[in-house]
């Protein structure tokens, strides 16, 4: 975290002084043919490679810091592990035997070298470019380090001694952060009073459409599926989480920022419609609580929550003060290479054409699910063009090996996370290019979740700024406030809009396959 926050140059770095504060519990490896040690080796300047070493054994402690052997058929490695191994005889310290891992299997060599020709904006033919000197940089079994390593027995058992070290395991229980609740309550109590108040406000809806016959159930039916949904959510603890979800929702609506009706599972629980979370009555739409919330198979509830694209931010800085700056972040996310974009890229590389790329980009199925695999069982053409075309053969290939790696991170377009303690202490933070002001976490949001930190998805929908616009132009013209929450949802001039495939613009209705099923 300090790395990013507070010594980013072009990436996050750290020096010697704030590496000592931290070295409690760390076990420190000399490194690569980079590292500094192995620099003064190359250079020749053992005296100084002596000097490091002995700053970093001092940092980490003599039996947790290791001089790394590595062997991948470079003689200026092999120069540099003499220089090791004598250092190793002078100071005592231990050896340990790895190898620079950036691929999993020798075979991904080629694939390997073609990313790094992605990442640097250059062509594989470029003489140039980034490239590693050997292909040995692969995940080596035990048998293959043996036969490296014939004469260095106690580098090799090195491994099993740290990774039997290495005990640390992180937590995954839930940690939320402590909501406020006035003098005279528990959290429990306050859910409970704040969602009965709520539920009196339902209630004055609901009761004049009872005694009309327009609803579809009794009221009691209601007072008795919210009086087992309190009580299966105070069991299991989620009190306070209701509670923050309340009130960042109530924040919103009283400075009129438009709040989605509900989406999702949480639309099932008739605790968030009390509470206005969501505006779906889950009882009239005949919608499940337990598939939201199950005492059975407890995990946190996840409710997602759109807000006015224009003003989530504001929402988000509502919570950031409320919970404290050092407690709240939004979430990385890391794009992966699909299957079309894949094949643009080592296409581009290989230097083949455009044309040509395009020709087989364009034979892949679009589908946001899609795999080269699946598209080589799905599309004839393509199947028949990698059959026939060796240089199509290789493009799909080395695609394949490429396919789902990480391409970049960004910042997740809705996840925010929020902690009881500085965020620091549970999970490690970045920012992008150094702005600290942009600070996320560096688990994506499924890590976040398993170490039990509370994640949020604050999601900007452009829809609910058009409505907002929308009433507010029509006020502006006429006079006349409409309400979007209470407009009829049995209008058959509607409907006849719907059936007649007229639902261009419509949030979720919008694409040519869904309104030629309407």
């Amino acid at each position: 975290s300090i790395g990013y926050m507070e010594g980013f140059y072009h990436r996050p770095r750290i020096d010697k002084e704030l590496l000592g504060r931290h070295a409690t519990g760390l076990i420190g490896l000399s490194g690569c043919l980079s590292s500094e040690i192995a620099t003064h080796l190359r250079a020749g300047a053992e005296s100084a490679a002596l000097q490091a070493v002995g700053e970093f054994s001092e940092l980490f402690g003599k039996d947790r810091f290791y001089l790394e052997l590595m062997d991948h058929g470079l003689e200026e490695q092999r120069r540099v592990n003499q220089g090791l191994v004598r250092l190793h005889r002078r100071t005592g310290l231990p050896l340990v035997a790895t190898n620079d891992t950036h691929y999993l299997r020798k075979e991904d060599h080629q694939a390997h070298d073609v990313l790094l020709a992605i990442g640097s904006g250059k062509k594989v033919s470029d003489t140039d470019r980034l490239r590693f000197d050997a292909e040995e940089f692969y995940l080596k079994t035990a048998e293959e380090m043996a036969r490296v390593f014939p004469d260095r027995p106690e580098a090799l058992a090195s491994t099993v001694k740290i990774a039997e070290m290495c005990s640390f395991q992180l937590k995954g229980a839930a940690s939320l952060p402590a909501f406020a609740v006035p003098a005279g309550f528990t959290v429990d109590g306050y859910f409970e009073k704040v969602t009965r108040d709520g539920f009196a406000e339902r209630r004055r809806a609901l009761e004049p459409r009872a005694a009309s016959g327009r609803l579809r159930s009794p009221v009691p039916v209601y007072e008795e599926r919210l009086d087992k949904e309190i009580g299966v959510i105070r069991r299991v603890g989620f009190a306070g989480y209701f509670l923050i979800v309340w009130d960042f929702i109530r924040y919103a609506r009283e400075q009129g920022i438009p709040v989605g009706p509900g989406r999702g599972s949480a639309a099932g629980s008739l605790v968030a419609y009390s509470l206005r979370i969501t505006d779906l009555d889950p009882i009239e739409h005949d919608l499940i609580f337990e598939r939201f919330l199950n005492e059975e198979r407890i995990s946190p509830p996840d409710i997602d929550i759109d807000f006015c694209e224009n003003r989530r931010g504001e929402v988000i800085e509502y919570v950031t003060r409320k919970y404290g700056r050092e407690n709240v972040a939004q979430i990385i996310t890391f794009g992966t290479m699909k299957a079309k974009a894949v094949v643009r890229d080592v296409g581009r590389v290989l230097d083949m054409s455009y044309a040509e790329v395009d020709r087989i980009a364009k034979m892949i199925p679009f589908d946001l699910k899609m795999t080269l695999d699946k598209a080589l069982e799905e599309s004839p053409p393509l199947k028949e063009a990698y059959q026939k075309d060796a240089r199509v053969r290789e493009l799909v290939d080395i695609s394949r090996r490429l396919e789902g790696t990480t391409r970049h991170a960004s910042t997740h377009a809705a996840g925010v996370v929020i902690a009881p303690r500085p965020l620091t202490e549970f999970v490690p933070l970045a920012s992008f290019k150094g702005n600290t002001n942009e600070v996320t976490t560096q688990y994506d949001m499924h890590g976040v979740e398993r170490i039990g930190l509370l994640k949020m998805d604050f999601l900007g929908l452009r829809t609910l700024t058009l409505i907002d616009n929308c009433v507010k132009m029509i006020e502006a013209q006429t006079g006349v406030r409409i309400e979007p929450d209470k407009i009829p949802l049995d209008d058959a001039k509607t409907y006849e809009m719907f059936t007649a495939g007229k639902t261009s613009g419509l949030f979720q209705f919008e694409s040519d396959g869904m309104r030629d099923i309407l």
